[in-house]
């Protein structure tokens, strides 16, 4: 047999914890882990790994490839997480920078990393068991059959904790970002699986700071500002780029290149100093130059999480904050998150 890898259910955000008795059925809630969407299908010869944009994983974890023919009891289709961690016993979290790193054309790199830092799968969902395809099931019955399956599976495989009690899920929502989760996902029980639907619901956290704008990336139409770079002061007076806000419209994206005008920063000749960005694995050849603009100018920005010392993902804008001095944006702002081990939630 083989299995077609589909594209993955997802989710859509909610402020605030879901009532169960307000979705027909109930429902159930997980972690949400902070790692790659992977759908892996084993088929009793071969283990493939798809992603959510449909990119194969397959070559990049390699230790994943090894071990699960070796501890799945049998041929399945399965939906989850690849994540690492790091950190000593004890304290382990998620380490959102180590997984990115895994994304390497070198096979060399790849291997190396695969011992360094090695990658674990966390099992959320049954698609398919054997020669039965269960996606048209209830979720509330994908799910015990998935715990049937996994009642003795060994790491680097886990089964995703999971209840139907509002309330442990808000607790979750607080303690598990300390282990580097970033949220928690609700899932109707009485649901068939949706795929490329956004059918479940996810609860993250929703903060707000005042940040720095120092400087824009040219929409990739070449025309208006495509991202606003933004960034946090130090304590030693050293301005960080902490992350971008993107999203405006059409409209909007021209208007800001007039607002933020008297702000460039332009050399003895009048040219405009551009800065060059960070690079990820993921960025290729893109450009990553940015115009520079003079720290003058304060904006709130909502958040979710920070990865380090940069914001995980792309912020949201609030309103600019005239009142605010750029200098008083700094790191001492942000909420503090209290470690929590990742053995724990793994448990």
């Amino acid at each position: 047999m083989r299995y077609e890898i589909p594209a993955p259910m997802l989710a859509k955000a909610v402020s605030t914890v879901p009532d169960p008795d307000k979705t027909p059925g109930g429902l159930l809630y997980e972690p949400k882990w902070d790692g790659f969407r992977g759908l892996i299908a084993w088929d009793g010869e071969e283990v493939e790994i798809g992603s959510r944009g449909a990119k194969p994983l397959t070559r990049y974890f390699p230790e994943l490839v090894e071990a699960l023919p070796r501890i799945l009891p049998g041929p399945c289709l399965l939906d989850g997480e690849i994540v690492v961690a790091t950190g000593r016993s004890g304290a382990q979290r998620l380490d959102w920078e180590a997984l990115s790193q895994r994304i390497h054309p070198a096979e060399s790199r790849v291997q190396k990393l695969a011992v360094e830092t090695p990658a674990m799968f966390i099992a959320f969902d049954l698609l398919a068991l054997g020669d039965e395809d269960l996606r048209t099931r209830p979720f509330g019955k994908r799910r015990a059959r998935l715990e049937d399956l996994l009642e003795d599976v060994e790491p680097p495989v886990h089964l995703t904790r999971a209840t139907d009690d509002p309330s442990l899920a808000a607790r979750w929502l607080a303690e598990f970002e300390g282990a580097g989760l970033d949220g928690v996902v609700a899932k109707p029980l009485a649901d068939a699986y949706a795929p490329g639907k956004r059918a479940l619901f996810k609860i993250k956290h929703a903060r707000t700071a005042d940040v720095v704008a120092l400087g824009y990336r040219v929409h990739k139409s070449g025309s208006g500002v495509g991202s606003l770079l933004v960034g946090l002061y130090d304590t030693d007076g050293t301005l960080h780029q902490v992350g971008g806000v993107s999203a405006w419209s059409n409209a909007r994206r021209q208007e800001l290149v007039d607002e933020l005008a008297p702000l460039v920063e332009r050399d003895e000749e009048g040219e405009v100093v551009r800065g060059e960005g960070e690079r990820s694995r993921f960025a290729g050849t893109k450009d990553v130059s940015f115009v520079r603009l003079r720290p003058e100018r304060v904006l709130e920005v909502r958040y979710d999480q920070l990865e380090g010392r940069r914001f995980r993902h792309t912020v949201q804008f609030e309103r600019w904050r005239p009142d605010r001095e750029p200098r008083s944006c700094t790191y001492s702002q942000l909420d503090a998150v209290a470690d929590y081990d990742l053995a724990d939630v793994l448990a």
